[in-house]
């Protein structure tokens, strides 16, 4: 009896311990990913973002239109774009960052970025 009650305590305890370990993943919701989910090669462009750069590409930096309205409706010149390196790719690939400028208008620390792989065609913001 003893050891049926302590394996339902552990059991719990790992089931408790499982809920609390898969919450933040449960909090970043469909459209938005946690930063520990995303390639190496997105967490490094990010970083470059909150530094200010060097950037690798030309491009980076250069306004995002938000054309097709992916992203929360924001005044022209509100969102930059960032190559995210694509291994084995010949030109700059499909996946960007996408950040706003937010209330300071300064991407560097807006905590406004949006990921996308399939260039432009969705988007998921970023969860720090």
């Amino acid at each position: 009896m003893f050891l049926l009650r302590l394996s339902s305590l552990f059991l719990i305890f790992l089931l408790a311990g499982q809920a609390v370990a898969d919450a933040p993943r449960a909090a970043a919701g469909a459209n938005s990913v946690l930063l520990a989910d995303l390639p190496g090669e997105a967490r490094e462009t990010l970083l470059l973002i909150k530094r200010g750069g060097p950037f690798p590409y030309r491009k980076d930096g250069s306004m995002f239109g938000n054309y097709e309205r992916r992203l929360p409706s924001r005044p022209r010149g509100y969102y930059r774009e960032y190559t995210v390196a694509t291994p084995g790719a010949r030109d700059r690939g499909a996946r960007r960052i996408v950040a706003g400028a937010g209330p300071r208008a300064d991407v560097r620390n807006s905590g406004e970025y949006y990921y996308t792989d399939n260039h432009y065609r969705s988007f998921r913001r970023i969860v720090e």
